[in-house]
């Protein structure tokens, strides 16, 4: 089989035959039948779920879990799960958290839980028919809505609001109806898009019941929710006298540590060069616990990023103050999280981590996250302003590297106790490697 060959009908092949199929690919890996399979679940049962998780599925791609200890939120101490492969991440993290559990932790002052979708359409006829209709519209989507939310209002989520909108600005004759939805404890992507899908049906079946006088003048363009979710945040911070500091000031003075933190953070809120970096180190802990829990990572990236840039110019999500010697920190980021449905209650894993965590609402785990997002943002600062970061990065990436070379245990720790207080790169423990060997 060669590499630029189109293969047909792929996914209907068993899950063996698509292994193998794959593994002939692998001209330099011998084996490569046996790894793919060396990563499945061995539980029958759970080895079907995980598979039926998507299309297409061979083997699973493993990923660290880790642990951050001793991050407390609102007074409460949770051992939070990650799932991340970048060294130091964790250990930043980690330390970061309780740093800041033995000052008071993490407070979360707001978080709100609103999120949207839209139908899409245009209207063909006269403008002012549609908005003349409008309060019968909303009056018929809003009952027809009615049977397929009753569990979820039940539940004490729902619809919010219903709001029609001129979207002409982006293209002509197009408006778009606007749905805000609370759904409580479960992130509710499935939930919102039928709930669009039904509203798309309905307008068709509105404007025939209706005798447009104009005849067919409403066509939809698409229904789906958005994962632009400003009104769907969490906003935590935490604070402490500038003297707290000396302890991992770097031999600072902790004026000097202070102003530079506070310079650090006023540089990503004006420099997107800048921003972009910051906010990533805020992401490598907030996708981290939301990949542990189940949660869709590359939808909080998108609105996180989206928020990021919301006045027109992208800046950082944190922010540092100081009072009267008292530092603060903060971050507002939009996280729709889930802890019921979906992946929560079919991964394993994902089932373990809200345990873990003492099964928290969505709320609640949405404070987790946040602190784990500003405990590794603040970690990151200050190894910026201090010793740089690629000292703790580098002698964490050290593991990797001897991983890598198949170093035994002895010359394993000859090279640990040698790169305590030097620069870490692969070339200098290749050399390290040689000299030894000599």
């Amino acid at each position: 089989m060669m590499h630029n060959e189109i293969v047909r009908g792929f996914s209907k092949l068993s899950e063996e035959d698509k292994r193998n199929f794959i593994a002939s690919l692998c001209k330099e890996s011998s084996h490569a039948e046996e790894r793919f399979e060396q990563f499945l679940m061995v539980d029958e049962t759970e080895r079907s779920h995980f598979l039926d998780l998507s299309e297409n599925t061979i083997s699973s791609f493993h990923t660290p879990y880790g642990i951050a200890p001793n991050v407390m939120v609102d007074g409460k101490v949770y051992h939070v799960p990650m799932a991340i492969e970048e060294s130091s991440v964790v250990a930043a993290a980690s330390h970061s958290a309780r740093f800041w559990a033995d000052r008071g932790g993490f407070s979360v002052t707001k978080v709100s839980t609103v999120k949207l979708g839209h139908v899409y359409f245009r209207w063909f006829g006269d403008p002012g028919y549609i908005w003349e209709r409008w309060h019968l519209l909303k009056l018929f989507l809003l009952e027809r809505l009615k049977k397929m939310t009753s569990n979820m209002v039940r539940r004490g989520g729902g619809i919010l609001s219903l709001e029609l909108l001129d979207a002409c600005d982006t293209a002509e004759q197009l408006y778009k109806l606007e749905l805000k939805v609370e759904t409580i404890n479960s992130m509710g992507a499935n939930f919102i898009n039928t709930c669009l899908e039904d509203m798309a049906e309905a307008l068709d079946l509105f404007f025939a019941v209706d005798n447009d006088p104009e005849g067919k003048k409403c066509q939809v363009a698409m229904a789906i929710l958005s994962n632009y979710t400003p009104e769907c945040t969490v906003t935590v911070d935490a604070s402490c006298n500038i003297d707290d500091f000396k302890p991992i000031a770097e031999r600072l003075p902790v004026g000097m540590f202070a102003d530079k933190m506070q310079l650090a953070y006023q540089i990503a809120q004006n420099d997107p060069s800048r921003a972009v970096t910051h906010n990533k180190g805020i992401m490598n802990g907030v996708d981290a616990v939301l990949m542990a829990t189940g949660n869709d990572y590359r939808a909080a990236e998108s609105a996180a990023h989206a928020f990021a840039a919301r006045d027109g110019r992208y800046r950082s999500l944190s922010w540092c103050t100081m009072n009267n010697d008292t530092l603060s920190f903060g971050l507002t980021i939009p996280l729709a999280v889930g802890t019921v449905g979906g992946i929560t209650n079919l991964h394993p894993l994902a089932r373990l981590s809200l345990e873990i965590l003492g099964n928290p609402t969505a709320k609640e785990l949405m404070g987790i996250v946040a602190s784990v997002g500003l405990a590794s943002n603040f970690a990151a600062i200050r190894s910026l302003i201090t010793t740089g970061i690629q000292k703790g990065h580098m002698r964490l990436h050290l593991s990797n590297i001897l991983n890598m070379l198949n170093v035994d245990s002895r010359l394993r720790e000859e090279a640990e106790s040698w790169f305590v207080n030097r620069k870490v790169s692969f070339n200098a423990v290749k050399h390290f490697l040689h000299e030894r060997s000599a």
